[in-house]
């Protein structure tokens, strides 16, 4: 499957997620862990299974927005610790979006429809092992008018949640 398709489909259902309202039965919480939560959602096209938090810190303090840090699993089309965030505005294609935790920094590869993805699943990897280690993790971007923002991400019951979403659908 191509990367575009791929991040189409996640940003589809994701964006389905704030916009419509979903069945019960449709999406589910499988799990709170601290500043965690696990979630399922049940399509006809398979099964997905993510980890997603919400910043405890928003810089600029005065512009709230409503922020979001996933991992993803969607295992019919073999996709596995997808991180994916979402700064609740539309990213400024000109400056890049970044993720630091202690001296580490990665960057966000992928910037589409108010969401950034990563398109190696090998720093994938390294960037759960991050935040499986960390307190914390600070996700860096710009808004259209060349503003930056920073959330900071709380880590605390990270491993839980990923650990329960990656149990629930395997």
């Amino acid at each position: 499957m191509s990367i575009i398709k791929k991040y189409s489909i996640c940003f589809s259902i994701i964006f389905l997620f704030s916009l419509s309202p979903l069945k019960a039965e449709d999406l589910k919480e499988i799990g709170k862990y601290k500043d965690w939560q696990t979630m399922v959602l049940v399509e006809p096209s398979g099964t997905v299974c993510f980890a997603q938090s919400s910043p405890v810190l928003q810089a600029p303090k005065s512009n709230k927005r409503d922020s979001k840090l996933f991992v993803t699993f969607r295992p019919n089309e073999k996709i596995v610790d997808e991180i994916s965030a979402s700064p609740g505005y539309e990213f400024n294609k000109k400056n890049s979006v970044t993720a630091t935790s202690g001296k580490n920094k990665i960057k966000f590869d992928i910037i589409q429809q108010g969401f950034a993805w990563i398109a190696d699943n090998k720093i994938e990897k390294k960037m759960v092992k991050l935040m499986k280690k960390g307190s914390r993790i600070m996700i860096t971007g710009y808004n259209q008018k060349g503003s930056q923002t920073i959330d900071h991400y709380s880590l605390l019951g990270f491993t839980k949640a990923y650990n329960a979403a990656k149990k629930a659908c395997s």
